[in-house]
């Protein structure tokens, strides 16, 4: 191999320690797929808890609308 081809080994980091993937236990890896995994689904849980809020604000800025019309009409 030649020194401009040096090859990186994946690593983690966990509280600013740096581990080399490969030297670490089979739990270990497993529960750091299980933060990874946990991680993705708390992004997504985001994601989908601010459609929610703004589909709500468009729901009652129609409402607030509706009511208004009504009571004009009334």
């Amino acid at each position: 191999m030649k020194m401009a081809e040096k090859k990186t080994e994946p690593k983690v980091s966990i509280d600013d320690v740096s581990y080399m993937l490969e030297d670490l236990s089979d739990e270990s890896r497993l529960l750091l797929d299980h933060v990874a995994d946990l991680d993705r689904k708390i992004r997504s849980a985001s994601f989908n808890v601010e459609q929610l809020q703004v589909g709500r604000e468009a729901f009652f800025a129609r409402l607030k609308e509706s009511v208004a019309d009504t009571t004009a009409e009334g």
